[in-house]
């Protein structure tokens, strides 16, 4: 619970989160579909202005959370939101 914790205590973080939940609304892209496929990491990088070693680990902290999920295919990675693991997060904070 504590590595979550840390994951959602930074804003572009909480951003990036917040992006992925409605991918075709924030994101665009010509060689995949963003909702079923995932959503680029360099789309990411691009809307969120980081650098991409900044963005890589805000992503891997993220995964390492459970709030998201990567997949690579060939040089590009693809994150989707877990919303398994999200919608569990809600319910174990309505218990505290």
């Amino acid at each position: 619970m504590i590595i979550v914790l840390k994951a959602l205590s930074n804003e572009k973080r909480l951003k990036i989160l917040q992006w992925l939940k409605e991918p075709k609304k924030n994101f665009a892209s010509s060689h995949c579909d963003v909702a079923k496929d995932g959503v680029c990491v360099g789309l990411i990088e691009e809307k969120i202005g980081l650098s991409q070693s900044t963005v890589s680990q805000y992503l891997m902290l993220l995964q390492q959370a459970g709030l998201i999920t990567t997949e690579r295919r060939g040089q590009w990675t693809y994150c989707k939101r877990n919303e398994k693991a999200i919608k569990e997060l809600v319910k174990n904070l309505e218990n505290i």
